[in-house]
């Protein structure tokens, strides 16, 4: 048994045992489940794709995404979380302070990603939050918004804007002027908290600065690939749960004498979905593959989570639409599959802004 095999063994436990018993009565409460992540660092499933010199897993791309996908398949809101951790590991661990990263991936940190805000969303560039520089180092003033893990998050990476440009900050929990509003009331995701951060004359020290000044949009823009590729792992993971639930009913469930999997029309749209989501998955793992290469992935990475987002979108809506009546009740959880979907095609950049991204790749002809 290889590595990665061994590893997925060891998270598909952990999904059976310590993921999906919580997430019907975790998403229905809207409680953040913070011993999950607890013990997931623990396992040392929070820093998988960093490297071992630094704490990490020192495993792939794909690997990682593969961890991720499974997490999802057993509940979005852990998935997700993972997905977003990494994210906000990634401005450090490429531009920042080296001697940092050990605590963020060790397992015992989690962290949130800030750039959006309430009037700057697909737009990110447009941003306002500025941080100020001083003898001190910076002051930081602004709300950012959509922020995932906001108000339980142990460290969250900033945009703001800087005399230069804008700039990434690293930013600790628990500084004076650091505040966040409720979390938002979602469709889905009710586990995962998403509220906004708020800085308030918030102070931060100069080696608080990642990178250089007036690189953040380069940051953030290279840390949203790898996340796109995250939140392509969680749809196909998502949609394989909703295949399987769908699968599995169908097999069961008899009408007019036999199981209803065996009428040609829906046995159709079984393996239409059965079909989509092979093909997400071998996308972004394709994705995944040239990053692991060292190779241009962006946009490879914006037709993965395009591609995975759609695909789990219907996929979901079918799998309710095979259940039918059953399909639309809390008693199945396809209905919350639906739910979950609708958040993926809009997070990390929405769908309209990834085939922007491609279709700007197709006219100056770069690589695909």
């Amino acid at each position: 048994m290889s590595v990665e095999d061994e590893l997925l063994e060891l998270v598909r436990d952990i999904a059976a045992k310590e993921v999906v018993p919580r997430a019907v009565s975790y998403e229905q409460e809207g409680r953040f489940p913070r011993e999950v992540f607890t013990l997931l660092g623990e396992a040392g499933l929070l820093g998988l794709p960093y490297p071992e010199e630094h704490g990490g897993g020192g495993l792939p791309y794909s690997t990682y995404l593969r961890v991720v996908e499974e997490l999802a398949k057993a509940w979005l809101a852990v998935g997700l979380g993972v997905s977003v951790h990494t994210l906000s590991c990634f401005p450090t661990f490429a531009y920042g302070d080296l001697s940092r990263l050990p605590e963020m991936i060790g397992g015992s940190l989690l962290g949130a990603y800030c750039l959006s805000e309430p009037q700057s969303g697909s737009d990110a560039a447009a941003l306002t939050t500025r941080a100020a520089a001083d003898s001190g180092g910076y002051v930081v003033d602004g709300v950012k918004a959509w922020t995932t893990h906001g108000g339980v998050a142990d460290f969250y990476t900033l945009m703001a804007r800087t005399p230069a440009g804008v700039s990434c900050f690293h930013v600790p929990a628990g500084l004076e002027g650091l505040s966040f509003g409720p979390a938002e009331r979602k469709m889905g995701l009710r586990s995962s908290p998403t509220a906004q951060v708020r800085f308030d004359s918030v102070r931060l020290a100069h080696d608080a600065l990642i990178g250089a000044e007036g690189q953040g949009m380069r940051i953030a823009l290279a840390a949203l690939d790898g996340g796109r590729l995250g939140i392509a792992a969680c749809a196909v993971g998502v949609a394989q749960a909703a295949f399987d639930a769908a699968a599995g009913y169908a097999r069961e469930r008899k009408q007019f004498g036999s199981r209803i999997v065996d009428h040609q029309g829906l046995a159709f749209i079984l393996a239409d979905m059965a079909t989509a989501i092979a093909a997400a998955r071998a996308l972004y793992r394709d994705a995944a593959a040239l990053r692991d290469a060292g190779r241009p992935y962006g946009t490879r990475a914006a037709m993965a989570k395009l591609f995975a987002t759609d695909t789990c979108m219907r996929v979901t809506t079918d799998a309710v639409q095979v259940l039918g009546g059953y399909g639309y009740v809390e008693d199945f959880p396809v209905e919350r599959y639906m739910r979950e979907a609708k958040v993926l095609q809009i997070v990390e950049g929405t769908n309209q802004i990834q085939r922007l991204v491609i279709g700007r790749a197709i006219a100056k002809a770069d690589p695909m």
